[in-house]
């Protein structure tokens, strides 16, 4: 078994959340599917010891941020689309447990990284989506 630690990030999405991956040697970051994500969190299980994952879940916010000044039916979708990435959260809690990996759920508090901004502070020059750079910066800094 590999006693470095590793640190994951997730930022839970419905259809592909965005993952971070980092220990001392290597930084991976990419979009995963829930099962991606399972099959993931299982094999580094298999073979690490020392894993902690960081997973953003806005549910622990209060509060009716997601209104618009648009139409109910617009109010609507978005209200559907962050109550299914708020249950895509919790149940990547509940796979945590179920697989015996510390996780801890972080509230969101930062506002969205750019990219230039994360090339700066990250000094990762690949490319990246948004998901990604969130789910890197709940570990960012971490040891």
């Amino acid at each position: 078994m590999i006693k470095d630690k590793l640190l994951i990030g997730i930022d839970p999405d419905a259809d592909k959340s965005g993952i971070a991956v980092k220990c001392d040697l290597f930084t991976k970051l990419s979009n995963l599917t829930f099962f991606e994500l399972f099959d993931l969190l299982s094999s580094y299980k298999e073979t690490r010891e020392n894993i902690e994952v960081y997973i953003e879940c806005g549910f622990l916010n209060k509060g009716n941020w997601h209104k618009t000044n648009g139409s109910n039916s617009v109010n609507a979708q978005i209200g559907q689309r962050t109550g299914a990435n708020h249950e895509v959260a919790k149940k990547i809690v509940e796979m945590c447990k179920y697989l015996g990996i510390m996780c801890y759920e972080i509230k969101p508090t930062r506002s969205k990284v750019n990219s230039d901004f994360f090339k700066q502070i990250t000094k990762i020059e690949k490319r990246t989506n948004q998901e990604q750079r969130d789910a890197y910066m709940l570990i960012y800094g971490k040891k």
